[in-house]
């Protein structure tokens, strides 16, 4: 039997007008994706366009709704991102850090929830430059022994 949860939503001591939006930034690969949370309906708007829209694949979707899922925290923060750079990929990943960022500042005792589940760390895989002598990375140029 699930147990229900509450969320108790600090006040940010910062001097903007809205103290109730809370901010994290996300990267990963070359994606920055700027995050603020609201308490809300669960709607998701990235660049300007819903969700559904801008991440049309359901596995990129998913990877936004982990960190909710994981604090049992689903539909309860609107999210408004703004991402530039890297690839759909890189971008979904680049929200949920920042996503997981936000969620942190609002509760500090779902720290260690997002801790364990590694969506605090910074993803660091970057892709590797191209070498001389090389077709791409590591790929060589086909081998001709005579």
């Amino acid at each position: 039997m699930a147990t229900k949860s509450t969320i108790v939503i600090k006040k940010s001591h910062s001097s903007k007008s809205n103290p109730s939006r809370f901010y994290g930034t996300g990267r990963r690969k070359e994606a920055t994706a700027k995050c603020w949370l609201s308490p809300g309906s669960g709607k998701v708007v990235v660049n300007s366009k819903e969700v559904e829209h801008y991440f049309a694949r359901p596995v990129l979707r998913m990877i936004i709704n982990q960190p909710f899922a994981a604090t049992a925290t689903l539909g309860k923060f609107d999210v408004i991102c703004n991402v530039i750079g890297g690839g759909l990929s890189g971008q979904a990943g680049a929200v949920r850090h920042g996503i997981s960022r936000a969620l942190d500042k609002v509760d500090p005792n779902l720290h260690s929830i997002l801790r364990s589940g590694d969506f605090l760390t910074r993803d660091s895989r970057e892709v590797e430059r191209k070498m001389y002598g090389h077709k791409k990375s590591r790929k060589s140029f086909q081998f001709s022994k005579r």
